[in-house]
């Protein structure tokens, strides 16, 4: 309906359903109306905006199979790569550009671009490019090409945005809208659709027993946020799926690495955000999950509509948890669906097996037998010279090379801990302690008994046995001022002291006045032993009866032949006075204030 309008030259707004061929209305009216390629010819004559990169990279392979015949040159530019390759191709000349607008806004500003030749302007899902912010950057580029155009703009609903942009810069439009009003608010009718209200923490494990379901496909998993497409793939992962994500954070190699493994068949499940909800036209892909419940109502039909496309059936199953309901139950009355009320589910729930076809006794985890596909590993990623920084936290390439690095490093030799007593090892210094004399033995005995340590510890030495000690006893008299005192507390027992010759000596006993002497050496008590001083006495305070008491008085040392001392303001007086010179004859100046 949109193709003779177009190849007539007239502006368009087309309004269509996902998957109805909207691509090829805008597409091959183009490629008639640009023409066969010729060598003076390098500026662009079509130009074809899209909000993302998938987007882009799609509508340019299907402008390839239209322009078999025709031999056309056409570009994708979009973030994420090397400015160098698309400045050569634009250099040798092409005939469409297909990209996003903030990469053709920076090759214009560049002096790269020249759209001064754009004969067709197409603006497509020009909705998705309002919700994403490029309103501006839409109006510069249409200020950039001519104003005697044709412009098709394609968008599947028509907000206030659209239809003010509709106003402003196409001329006289025609509204082809390939179904009736509600048409996007319909769902696909090939596309069956179930709606569970489910735990957050239960949604891994029916997805697990969902992709183990009867004559299933390739499966798309929508997750509302970045970090949550890579906590499911690495839960995926871990289950012995072949899964990948698809989301902003990624370097633009990785994406298109996960897409063409999703196409291959080397991956069969693809988890993204809404990024690839639009314009991703992938055969084969029977399920898709909504992982999280989507934000709108357009939402949920694009997300849906990856699945029953060309006149195919699919599946849709959407997750809600319990504080999604009122969101989900505006969906569900803009869609006129029959799920108002989701039916509380959980991976263990009979309906679950029953609706999707799963076989009886399915576990959460893949059988290995099961394993067959090769994984995103398997697909080369392109080295696009790319822009920025990867903000990822999901796995890369390198990361299990630098697992492999760390096995293979030597484990670290062990340290031999020996024990040394003043720097010497234990094997240099027992031959030496064999022959040293005993009055080792006598110094760790006059330890044992100093005042000090036997008022901390009052200790009892027991006697050696005779066999032992063949020694006589030396008494020492224990003096007053470091005799035991009977106000300290009591210490604790079962605590013993080895002292010269191994002595037992057991705490909490009374403190023997003798010492044992080992034969032949004298063991005198040293006369500087520590001896605690006795308590000074402490001045008596004095406390008055009255706080009025006079306690002190200083004495007066003044006598009377002592003369007072003068006054600074009278010393300052009688400096003046000196000062002042005399008048002659005695004659003193007129008074201050009196008259001459």
């Amino acid at each position: 309906m949109a193709l003779p309008l177009a190849l007539s030259g007239q502006d368009i707004i087309g309004q269509a359903r996902t998957g109805t061929g909207k691509t090829y209305a805008f597409g091959v009216a183009m490629l008639q109306r640009v023409g066969k390629p010729r060598k003076n010819r390098k500026k662009p004559r079509g130009l074809v905006v899209v909000p993302t990169r998938e987007l882009a990279l799609q509508v340019t392979e299907d402008l390839v199979t239209a322009a078999g015949k025709l031999g056309s040159r056409i570009l994708t530019v979009y973030g994420g790569r090397a400015y160098e390759p698309q400045i050569e191709a634009l250099k040798q000349g092409v005939d469409v550009i297909v990209g996003t607008p903030g990469r053709l806004l920076d090759l214009v500003k560049q002096k790269h671009l020249d759209l001064s030749q754009i004969n067709v302007l197409v603006l497509d899902e020009a909705d998705r490019m309002l919700d994403l912010g490029f309103l501006p950057d839409i109006e510069r580029i249409i200020k950039l090409v001519p104003d005697e155009r044709q412009t098709m703009l394609f968008s599947a609903t028509l907000p206030g945005e659209i239809v003010g942009l509709s106003r402003r810069y196409l001329n006289r439009p025609t509204h082809v809208r390939a179904e009736t009003n509600d048409a996007e608010a319909e769902a696909t009718p090939q596309t069956t659709q179930f709606v569970w209200r489910t735990h957050r923490m239960d949604k891994i494990e029916i997805v697990a027993r969902l992709l183990q379901c009867e004559g299933r496909g390739l499966t798309m998993v929508f997750c509302e946020t970045k970090r949550a497409c890579d906590k499911v793939v690495e839960e995926l992962k871990d289950r012995g799926f072949a899964a990948a994500a698809v989301h902003g954070d990624l370097g633009q190699g990785q994406r298109e690495q996960a897409l063409r493994a999703f196409r291959n068949g080397k991956i069969d499940v693809l988890v993204a955000t809404d990024v690839a909800a639009r314009g991703i036209d992938i055969d084969d892909v029977t399920h898709v999950v909504n992982y999280d419940c989507p934000q709108d109502e357009k939402t949920y039909v694009h997300r849906i509509g990856r699945t029953g496309r060309a006149g195919r059936t699919g599946v849709a199953v959407t997750f809600v948890e319990w504080e999604e309901l009122t969101r989900w139950k505006v969906i569900n009355n803009a869609l006129s669906l029959a799920f108002a009320d989701p039916v509380e589910t959980y991976s263990t729930s009979p309906h679950v097996f029953s609706d999707l076809g799963i076989p009886e006794g399915t576990k959460g985890v893949l059988p290995r037998a099961n394993r067959s596909r090769a994984g995103l590993a398997a697909e080369e990623i392109e080295d696009l010279g790319e822009t920025g920084r990867i903000r990822s936290r999901g796995p890369r390439k390198g990361r299990d090379e630098e697992r492999e690095e760390r096995r293979e490093r030597p484990a670290r030799t062990p340290r031999e801990r020996r024990r040394t007593r003043g720097g010497r090892s234990a094997a240099e210094v027992v031959p030496e302690a064999a022959e040293a004399p005993l009055a080792e033995e006598a110094e760790e005995i006059v330890e044992a008994v100093r005042p000090e340590r036997r008022r901390d510890r009052v200790a009892d030495t027991a006697p050696a046995p005779a066999a032992e000690v063949q020694s006589p006893v030396v008494e020492r008299p224990v003096e007053a001022d470091v005799a035991p005192r009977n106000d300290q507390p009591a210490p604790r027992r079962g605590r013993t002291r080895k002292a010269g010759l191994n002595p037992e000596v057991s705490l909490g006993e009374p403190v023997a006045e003798t010492t044992p002497e080992l034969p032949g050496l004298e063991v005198p008590f040293p006369d500087d032993a520590p001896v605690e001083p006795a308590p000074r006495p402490q001045p008596e305070k004095i406390i008055p009866a009255s706080p009025f008491m006079v306690i002190f008085q200083s004495p007066d040392l003044a006598t009377d032949d002592d003369e007072i001392a003068p006054s600074a303001a009278s010393e300052r007086a009688q400096s003046r006075r000196r000062s002042q010179p005399r008048s002659g004859g005695g004659q003193r100046g007129p008074r201050r204030g009196g008259q001459s």
